[in-house]
């Protein structure tokens, strides 16, 4: 299948916490940028429990997006799930508010999820070809470091540089499958989910990334680096009580 030749059905997903202007000032060129593609898409904004969310659900209708309204805040990994089990179409990626990677970077992933097959395709800040146009504080890179480190050492068994960057996709009923045994709904729900796509054998696809813009982030360092660090032991707690075991679907 070639993104030249045929109409390619995907999903977007965006979750969003106190971003509708985030969300009004960077998608609307973003959509330009997807209608004058082979794709037929959805966008679903998952306002994550907002103090304001009628704002956001206000922007998606005037952006002609789909809305879904959590009812408290849970945090990105729960707004994620939501809007990946509420998806309809055959593929399907997330990424932040203010969309913050080129947009060429999405018809990549596009492009392996759907001709190459590949059932997930990540983000990897970390492979040679992605390039950044800011730099982040070097507080939050230690941070960072140190958590890969540990995700590295004792989840993922080194498969993964890069668990956290902000740009994801899968194919449909990979979504649907791993979704819907997610139980982190915090920042290490992006560990959950390739440590469970590696334990279902699913072929993942690294690719590199070049920021587009970065607006300031809300994770805290050492606030939300504690609480990631404590997720990972849920993880390794959830497998070996068998959470993550994919359940038959009885014969009809």
């Amino acid at each position: 299948m070639s993104l030249s030749e045929n109409h390619i059905n995907v999903s977007l997903v965006i979750p969003c916490y106190n971003g509708s202007e985030t969300v009004a000032n960077n998608l609307p060129d973003f959509l330009d940028y997807l209608k004058k593609k082979n794709y037929n898409f959805e966008v679903i904004i998952v306002d994550d429990g907002s103090t304001s969310p009628e704002e956001t659900q206000k922007v998606a209708e005037q952006l002609n997006c789909r809305y879904i309204g959590l009812e408290k805040h849970g945090g990105k990994g729960a707004a994620v799930k939501a809007g990946m089990l509420a998806a309809k179409e055959d593929f399907r990626v997330f990424t932040d508010a203010d969309i913050p990677f080129e947009y060429e970077n999405f018809d990549l992933f596009v492009q392996h999820l759907s001709e190459k097959e590949f059932d997930i395709v990540v983000g990897d800040r970390t492979l040679p070809d992605s390039k950044y146009y800011t730099e982040i504080s070097r507080l939050r890179k230690f941070g960072s470091n140190i958590f890969s480190f540990i995700v590295g050492r004792f989840v993922v068994g080194g498969h993964f540089a890069d668990t956290q960057c902000g740009m994801k996709g899968f194919r449909k009923e990979v979504a649907e499958d791993i979704f819907s045994y997610c139980r982190i709904p915090s920042f290490a729900f992006d560990v959950e989910v390739l440590y469970m796509g590696l334990k279902r054998n699913y072929t993942i696809k690294k690719l590199p990334v070049q920021l587009r813009r970065q607006e300031g982030s809300s994770v805290r360092v050492f606030l939300h680096g504690l609480g990631m660090v404590v997720d990972l032991f849920k993880i390794k707690r959830n497998q070996w009580r068998g959470r993550y075991v994919k359940k038959e679907s009885k014969p009809s």
